[in-house]
């Protein structure tokens, strides 16, 4: 199977696994990227039987509305079912990185508001330890040499991600050559830096359930 075979399967497979958790009155929460826009185009052919949604990002919620979802401001709702978003990297313990997209600060606030985050993945993300993948850090303008000499502090090489807003306004760093050991700590200690709006760990709050394509099919995994 293709990588998009596979990232098919698994949105496939969300919907199949979130449709029974959802009334009429249900709002599902939903993340950005290429996995993401799958589970949008599925999500759309069971519109008829949930509320509306909360995307975590521009782009998420135009591809919704473009499907005739309704999409919601997160402060206009009470609650979120669920959350389904895709991920960088997620390891064992289903702690991820997220954050290629840019999105990550807006996937953090509304995977923490969801009663149920479901990270939907192919096999290629999947690895033992943390940080194969560059670690994104949304950063304050003003505050990216100040930032970038921190995360050098922990041990990582920070690059400047050309090019690149985020939708709040901000920058993003990449962070290279970080074996990640210890996910919460190290979220925690960067996310202490002066300038950080947040990091791409998801480890304090990280998936409840992961769906990871595999060539033999799609695998539940809890963490």
């Amino acid at each position: 199977m293709t990588q998009d075979e596979l990232k098919k399967a698994v949105a496939k497979a969300a919907v199949d696994y979130i449709q029974p958790k959802l009334d009429n009155d249900s709002i599902v929460g939903v993340g950005t990227g290429s996995t993401a826009n799958f589970f949008i185009d599925y999500l759309a052919e069971i519109k008829g039987s949930f509320d509306g949604a909360v995307a975590s990002s521009e782009a998420s919620a135009e591809r919704l509305k473009a499907h005739g979802i309704p999409v919601y401001d997160l402060n206009s709702t009470d609650a979120l079912v669920v959350y389904v978003d895709g991920a960088d990297e997620t390891n064992p313990a289903l702690e991820l990185i997220k954050g290629g997209g840019a999105a990550l600060t807006r996937e953090k606030i509304v995977a923490a508001v969801a009663e149920e985050f479901i990270c939907i993945a192919d096999g290629s993300k999947w690895v033992e330890t943390l940080g194969n993948f560059p670690l994104p850090v949304e950063v304050i303008p003003m505050a990216r040499s100040h930032v970038a000499r921190e995360l050098v502090k922990l041990g990582g090489d920070p690059v400047y991600r050309e090019n690149c807003i985020t939708d709040n306004g901000n920058v993003i760093l990449d962070v290279h050559n970080m074996a990640i050991t210890n996910p919460v700590e190290m979220e925690t200690a960067i996310n202490q830096i002066v300038g950080v709006v947040t990091n791409g760990l998801f480890a304090c709050r990280p998936a409840d359930v992961l769906l990871i394509g595999r060539e033999d099919g799609v695998e539940t995994v809890r963490a």
